[in-house]
């Protein structure tokens, strides 16, 4: 397990050299990536991200430079080990879904397995297995035409795992879908990498996703120019344990927010916070606005959480015309948002300033947002579930769980809708909190 899966050597990619239209896709990139890694190859298009992807796969044959899958060079491969490197080493996941539309899902999924001649029974056996587990059981008979863009992309990806492939190449895999089917996708990617041990190799444009990589290598003008890293795997870089140790391990309060808030990082527990908070408060209360207002609103919210700026100045930049540099809201909605933050805002500090007293605090805030009616045995239940979590002594489903328990056992007997969204403004706010 020291030695790496993937080594990309001095690889460059020109298209057309030595022609009028000579394109250098790639110029001269080295890489290593370790067996269970998560990476993700990150830049805007046209950077090189693909290019350097697919020659990874073996689709694109190098110019210059070398790349080998497991110490052997895919360039110097017989046609029969880059076919076995093809269908059993290696699963490719793409955005276009690249589905065949005159068979069902099923036999889609199989298809791999009919090149290694296995038997009908056998691979029928494997595909429905893996439909059960992605979700899809009941569209087996199904043609793709039939399925949503994220039913599509796991029928790909399942596709991909058919033959139990040790790498998977994903090219922009959720490009095509929307937020919700995305994030479902991300996170079979993500329970591939960690439950299945699969090393995963994504390339994407979105920031939004490097949260879910382990190690993230940045791409710009066919160059890698930087390397980030979330979650060190590679043995041959071993961290200092008591210098880089990760605040999770260390911090139960930030451990359960990194669980409420799924792009919370460690490396954020400082004064990146503060852009994160802001981001995460404006989107639990916010209704729509167009881009240039929210990015100024979020802009004003960052400098109320620094405490540069005070609640009725914030009310008043809100209102202000985008062209006198405000955000360019209408008054009225100035004021509800600022009146709101405002409220999160003196719940998350008197947890701060008064812990002793901030679960009754907190269960009467939440009554009055939520115009919640409670017999006195269901708020002195409110009380005890706030103050467990407000002690990081149980986190956010736990704390759903109590809500949403009926009376009868135990719990608070809140409709399951106002319980989840009592939840998540204790989250809002135990986030406020933490510093």
């Amino acid at each position: 397990m020291n030695e790496p899966i993937i080594v990309v050597d001095k690889l460059r990619i020109i298209y057309n050299q030595g022609k009028s239209n000579e394109t250098r896709a790639l110029e001269e990139t080295n890489l290593k990536i370790y067996p269970q890694e998560y990476v993700i190859i990150f830049g805007p298009s046209g950077c090189g991200k693909s290019t350097l992807l697919y020659s990874i796969s073996g689709l694109q044959s190098p110019t210059y430079g070398d790349v080998l899958i497991q110490g052997t060079s895919i360039a110097k491969m017989t046609r029969k080990e880059e076919l076995e490197l093809h269908q059993t080493k290696i699963g490719m996941v793409f955005q276009a879904f690249y589905l065949i539309s005159s068979l069902n899902i099923l036999d889609n999924i199989c298809l791999p397995k009919v090149f290694r001649g296995e038997s009908p029974h056998e691979r029928k056996q494997t595909g429905i297995s893996l439909l059960r587990r992605f979700g899809i059981v009941e569209h087996a008979d199904k043609f793709p035409s039939q399925l949503s863009g994220g039913q599509k992309q796991r029928v790909a990806i399942a596709r991909s795992l058919v033959n139990n492939p040790e790498i998977i190449l994903a090219d922009e895999p959720v490009g095509n879908l929307d937020s919700e089917s995305a994030e479902n996708v991300l996170k079979i990617l993500k329970e591939l990498n960690e439950i299945d041990r699969k090393t995963i190799i994504m390339v994407t444009h979105n920031p939004d996703h490097l949260v879910y990589a382990d190690r993230i290598i940045h791409m710009k003008d066919g160059r890698v120019i930087k390397e980030e890293i979330n979650k060190e795997k590679r043995p041959i870089q071993e961290r200092k344990k008591e210098i880089e140790k990760e605040p999770e391990e260390e911090n139960p309060e930030l451990k359960m927010l990194m669980h409420s808030f799924k792009n919370l990082l460690p490396q954020q527990a400082n004064v990146l916070l503060v852009p994160f908070k802001a981001k995460q408060l404006l989107s639990h209360i916010l209704s729509e606005l167009n881009e240039e207002q929210i990015n100024v609103a979020e802009a004003l919210l960052r400098e109320l959480l620094f405490k540069n700026i005070d609640i009725p100045l914030f009310s008043e930049r809100l209102d202000l015309d985008l062209e006198e540099g405000g955000a360019g809201w209408n008054k009225v909605r100035a004021g509800s948002f600022s009146h709101r933050a405002g409220a999160i805002m003196e719940q998350a500090e008197n947890i701060k300033s008064n812990p002793n007293e901030s679960a009754l605090s907190l269960e009467r805030y939440l009554t009055e947002q939520f115009h919640l009616k409670l017999s006195d045995e269901q708020s002195l239940r409110l009380k005890a579930a706030i103050r467990l979590r407000i002690d990081s002594q149980i986190g956010q489903t736990e704390l759903m769980k109590r809500l949403d328990t009926p009376v009868s056992r135990g719990g608070i007997g809140l409709y399951k809708t106002t319980a989840e969204k009592a939840v998540r403004e204790i989250e809002i706010i135990m986030l406020l909190k933490y510093s």
